[in-house]
Parts: C-alpha cells; sequence; structure tokens
C-alpha cells in the first residue's frame, strides 16, 4: 500500500505546487486550470532538468562554447513563459511566446548544424503540433506560418551558400539526424498525450455538467424552457411531463403554443417578445393538461406563472437583434384557487355587509311605523280629558293601536320564522287537512285588502281536492304571502288569479297576477331574505322583503318545487307543488340542499325538474293569460261551483 501511495502524494504535491503557481481567473474553471497546467508543468520540468544537466555538462565536456551556452540558456528559458502565464493568466500569448522560443531555437541549432539538412530542422514540425493544444485557431495558423517560414529561410540560406559546413562524416550526421527525429518523435508523443488527456479532461467536465444540470432538469418541479420571439420551444426540461401530462417532444416547435388558453396567447407572446429585446417579464396564463384516464373531449387548464428573459444579456440590449428567450414556469393553480376562493369570501361578506345594511334599513322603518302609531294614538287616549274624545275616536284609535300591534306582531314573527328556517330549528308539524279550505280562508282574507286597492281576487279550487298531509299552518304561510304579494303589487283594475290543483301525487297552486312584474336582473334574486325587487317601486310598497323568502323556503321544507315566472310590466306567476303526503322522517338537510338550488339561476329545464325548487325564468304576460285561458275557459266559469271572483 505505501508503494502505491507514494505517487499519489507526489502527484498531489505537484499539483497542489501548480495550482499555486496559477493566475486567479484559471483557479475557477476546471478546464481552463488543467490547461494552464498542461501548459507549465512540462516547460518548469525540462527547465529545470536543464538546468541540473548543465553542471553535469560542464563536467564532461569541458568548457562550453558559445553556442552551447545559448543553447541551455535556450533550454532554461521556458520558465519564463511559465512565469508569464502565471502572472497575466494570457493563454494564448503565452503559446505565441513558446512558438516563438522554439523556433528560434530550433533556427540556432539548424544554422550551425547544416541548415534544412541539420537534423533540428525536422523539429520544426513540432512546433504547429504544439500551438495546437492552445485550442486556438489564430495561435494554431501562426504557429503553422512560422514553421513554413523558419523552413523558407533555412532553404534560402543554403541554396545561397551563406552556411558553414562542418567537417562531419556520414556516420556522425545519421546518429544526429536519428537523434533529431528520435527526439522530435517523443516531444510530438508528449505532445499527443498531453492532448488526449485534455480531451479527456474535457469530455469528463462536460459529461459531470450534464449529469448535474440533467438532474436539476429532472427533479426540479418548475420547468426550464428555450423559446425563439415567436414562441417556437427549442427546449423544455422533463418536468413538464408531470406537469402537463405530455411528453416532451409534444411540446417542442408550437406545441406548447397551442396549449395555451386562447384568451391568453396575446400576453404570452408578449412576453416572450419583450424578452427577446432584453426585458425581464412576468406573465400568468392558463395551459391544457391531460389527465391520465380523463374522458374524451374533457379540457382541463392550470395555471402557469412563467419569467423569462433573454438567454443572452448583451444580444438583448441590441435593439436590432434578438436574442433567445429562457423562460422559467411554475404551476400556481392553488394559488389562484385561493385567490378565487378569498375573492368569493370577500364578495360574500360584502354581500352579507350589504344585506345587513338593508335589513336595518326595512327594519328601521317597518319598526318605527307602527310604534309611532301605538305611542301617538296610546298618548291621545290617556290625554282624552285635555282632547275631549269621544266614544267613537276612542274605538277608532284603539282599533288604529290594535293594527299596528298586528302589524308589528307580524314583522316580528317573520322575522323569528326565517332565523328558525335558516338555523334548521323550524318544527313541522305535519297532519292531514283540507287544502281548499284554507286555500278559500287566505283568500277571504285578503279579500278586502284587495277591493281596498282596487284589485279583482279570482280563486279556483276544485271541491273535489283530496285531503293532504303536512303542516298546514305553513301553508297558510305559503298561500298568504303570496297571494298578499301579488296584490300589493298589482296596480288598480288589475287581476290576481288563484288556482289549485292536482297533479300527479303533488297539489299545484299557481298564483297569478297582472302588475308590475319582475326584471330579469332582480328576478334571479328573488327569495333572497330582505331582498325587495325593483329600485323604482321599492319604497312605494310597504314589507320587509321576507315573504318569498319565507315561501321558498317552507316549500324547501315541504319538499316541494318553486317556480317563479316573470317580466317587468306584464306581470308575475309563481307556482308551488307540494307533495300530497309529507313524510315528516325527511331530513331537513335534504331540504337545504334543495333550499340552495334555487340560487343555480342558469340551470336548464331538463334539470329543473331534479331539483325541489326550479329555475326563475322570464314570461310574457299573453303567455299567462293564455295558459290561463287554456286552464279555465271563460264558458266554462258560470257552470264551476267551486269559483269565487271577489271584487270590488
Amino acid at each position: 500500500m505505501s508503494r502505491s501511495a507514494r505517487p499519489v502524494t507526489v502527484l498531489s504535491i505537484i499539483r497542489d505546487c501548480l495550482d499555486a503557481l496559477l493566475h486567479p481567473s484559471a483557479r475557477y474553471d476546471a478546464l481552463t486550470r488543467a490547461r494552464h497546467r498542461a501548459f507549465m508543468a512540462p516547460r518548469l520540468l525540462g527547465s529545470l532538468a536543464a538546468f541540473a544537466a548543465f553542471p553535469v555538462y560542464l563536467a564532461m565536456r569541458g568548457a562550453p562554447s558559445a553556442i552551447e551556452v545559448a543553447a541551455f540558456a535556450w533550454l532554461i528559458a521556458p520558465i519564463l513563459l511559465s512565469w508569464f502565464l502565471s502572472r497575466t493568466g494570457r493563454y494564448e500569448g503565452a503559446h505565441v511566446l513558446s512558438s516563438l522560443a522554439l523556433s528560434g531555437l530550433i533556427m540556432a541549432v539548424a544554422v550551425t548544424t547544416g541548415g534544412i539538412e541539420s537534423f533540428a530542422a525536422i523539429w520544426l514540425v513540432v512546433v504547429p503540433l504544439e500551438a495546437a493544444l492552445s485550442a486556438s485557431r489564430r495561435v494554431a495558423a501562426f504557429a503553422s506560418l512560422l514553421a513554413l517560414s523558419c523552413a523558407g529561410i533555412l532553404i534560402l540560406v543554403s541554396q545561397l551558400g551563406w552556411l558553414s559546413i562542418g567537417d562531419t562524416s556520414a556516420a556522425e550526421r545519421g546518429v544526429l539526424m536519428a537523434f533529431g527525429v528520435a527526439s522530435a518523435t517523443l516531444y510530438a508523443a508528449g505532445l499527443a498525450f498531453g492532448a488526449e488527456s485534455l480531451a479527456r479532461t474535457s469530455v469528463a467536465l462536460l459529461s459531470r455538467e450534464e449529469e448535474r444540470y440533467r438532474l436539476l432538469a429532472r427533479n426540479m418541479s418548475d420547468v426550464i424552457s428555450r423559446h425563439q420571439r415567436n414562441g417556437a420551444v427549442q427546449f423544455i426540461s422533463p418536468a413538464v411531463e408531470a406537469m402537463l401530462g405530455v411528453p416532451v417532444a409534444q411540446l417542442l416547435g408550437h406545441g406548447l403554443f397551442d396549449r395555451v388558453h386562447v384568451a391568453d396567447r396575446p400576453a404570452y407572446l408578449t412576453a416572450l417578445s419583450d424578452a427577446a429585446r432584453g426585458d425581464v417579464r412576468s406573465v400568468e396564463f392558463r395551459l391544457r393538461r391531460e389527465r391520465a384516464g380523463s374522458e374524451r373531449g374533457q379540457v382541463d387548464f392550470i395555471w402557469v406563472e412563467m419569467r423569462c428573459r433573454p438567454l443572452d444579456q448583451d444580444m438583448g440590449r441590441d435593439a436590432t437583434r434578438e436574442a433567445d428567450v429562457v423562460a422559467v414556469m411554475r404551476d400556481v393553480t392553488d394559488r389562484k384557487l385561493g385567490e378565487q376562493a378569498f375573492d368569493q369570501a370577500r364578495s360574500a361578506a360584502e354581500a352579507a355587509d350589504a344585506a345587513k345594511t338593508r335589513f336595518l334599513a326595512t327594519m328601521s322603518h317597518e319598526l318605527r311605523t307602527p310604534l309611532n302609531a301605538i305611542i301617538g294614538f296610546s298618548e291621545m287616549i290617556t290625554q282624552e280629558q285635555t282632547l275631549m274624545l269621544g266614544a267613537a275616536q276612542r274605538r277608532e284609535y284603539a282599533q288604529l293601536i290594535n293594527d299596528s300591534g298586528k302589524h308589528l306582531l307580524s314583522v316580528v314573527n317573520g322575522i323569528l320564522d326565517m332565523s328558525k328556517m335558516e338555523s334548521g330549528n323550524f318544527e313541522m308539524a305535519s297532519e292531514p287537512f283540507a287544502p281548499r279550505a284554507s286555500l278559500m280562508h287566505c283568500c277571504n282574507l285578503l279579500a278586502l285588502k284587495a277591493r281596498e286597492n282596487g284589485v279583482d281576487l279570482v280563486t279556483d279550487a276544485p271541491q273535489d281536492l283530496p285531503v293532504m298531509t303536512g303542516d298546514p299552518r305553513a301553508f297558510k304561510q305559503i298561500v298568504l304571502n303570496l297571494v298578499a304579494n301579488a296584490v300589493k303589487f298589482t296596480e288598480r283594475g288589475g287581476q290576481v288569479t288563484v288556482t289549485a290543483a292536482v297533479s300527479g301525487s303533488q297539489l299545484a297552486l299557481r298564483v297569478s297576477d297582472t302588475g308590475i312584474g319582475i326584471a330579469p336582473d332582480d328576478l334571479k334574486r328573488i327569495g333572497a331574505p330582505f331582498f325587495q325587487a325593483g329600485k323604482t317601486y321599492q319604497r312605494r310598497h310597504e314589507g320587509t322583503g321576507l315573504g318569498l323568502s319565507i315561501v321558498k323556503s317552507l316549500v324547501a321544507l315541504h319538499l316541494g318545487e318553486l317556480t317563479v315566472q316573470s317580466r317587468l310590466g306584464e306581470g308575475t306567476a309563481v307556482t308551488v307543488k307540494l307533495p300530497l303526503v309529507y313524510t315528516p322522517q325527511a331530513k331537513i338537510s335534504d331540504a337545504k340542499t334543495s333550499d340552495t338550488k334555487i340560487s343555480e339561476a342558469k340551470m336548464s329545464d331538463s334539470k329543473a325538474s331534479e331539483s325541489k325548487i326550479a329555475t326563475l325564468t322570464p314570461v310574457l304576460r299573453q303567455e299567462l293569460q293564455h295558459q290561463e285561458l287554456q286552464d279555465h275557459p271563460h264558458d266554462q266559469v258560470q257552470d264551476q261551483p267551486a269559483l269565487v271572483k271577489k271584487s270590488a
């Protein structure tokens, strides 16, 4: 183990010494560091070897000639090249100086030993080979021209006879030629091994970098892509397969652009175009995703945030040139859903605040009016001696106080009933009752109000209506609220028609009027607590806005269906369908579920029959009258004993 460990230790020491001599610019790049080491190591070792061999040469040869001293000085000179590279870091410049030094040495030896026929002339071939290690075409071209120039000079001076040819035998010339070829070959072999070592180092570093970037690309959740200015994808990381569920090959070119949502494509292309001009842009858009096991034709989009910038910052600053764009994308669907949920919650909070404000405004009006009447007329009765009130006036004031108290009680009861229904604590008392008798009783109670308003109240209830099972108090409250609303919002001279009929296993109750109607925008909100449709007629009629909301909740608790059809200025028709047999064991939660379905105003008519409360849709007044005529022709009105007409 000690023998094998020693060379590694020596090589480590040599490498550390060389690293200490490297220029700071070459210490942070592995390939540059290896090239600087490959340049400095042989020259330092060769110079040190020549310096160490010079005393031995003197001891064996004696006093050297001037040429021999110059040759040894030239052999020691490469140490200066290593010093130059260590101080400046100019790798190509060091190779140029090395080519000049080697060519100068070759020329000095060749001129004194026969010119072009000298054994040293073969070394001119090594000059461009050594320059090839610089990995620079300019240095290699310079070294090649330099070697050719040196060869040309040697040929020229040989032809002109300017060289002094020494007296050397053919055997000596052969030995020197063999030495020159062998030494040049060995030096070229050393250069080849050095080039191979650098190539191996370059491949290893490249492979290591590729593996590192491949590891990042495969394990990063963010997607990295390279685009042209027109959006064409040149490269995209494999993380996109997990994001979109499609292979990378399908997203190259314009494959990614084809998956961008149509509405987001202008913003997507604008961001890439701006980034190609040198700006850094960030954009959010939707991408179509392929879900595993999804049905064909099912579209699924995710929100993506893309931050893009030019690949070459210097090129991006040039307005006349367009750089490629590198982009980083990440899935922000969860964040967008959170923002949407926050917006919905904020809208709900604003709606709740508006409902509270509307409730306070309505209650302040509805409660203050009867309370003022109660307080005012009661004070007048207490001062009857001063005011000298008669018995008829006292009875009138007492009746007004009684009416105001009943109105105040009805307002409070409506609020309490609505609160119970919304909290799910409203108790349903199911029992058999006659719906026709309850319907006629409610219409009789409202007949006086209709007469005072100049409205015809027509009731059509067949005498053979079957007995139904349910809450009779809730049924009366439904009828009273619907008929009272119809009478209140019908102008003088109009008509309110109340009909009841059996439809399968349900009782169909229909209340239609020829009143002012409801606008389409308000029709969507009909049934919301404290909502009163229409700003133009909102304050012309008293009320808390709870009537239809209570009806809606009671119908839902009975597992029934509610349909409101209306058009502004043409009347309104409300249809309620209640089961003839109400099952008390049905859970209130089911009623709540059906209650929420009234807010889905955009449901199709095919789905309306599946919900407990149907869609609110507009209807023409002519359609209402036509349907009334079809259901109850005028030639049959007088023949039906169940038809009751109450008018002024």
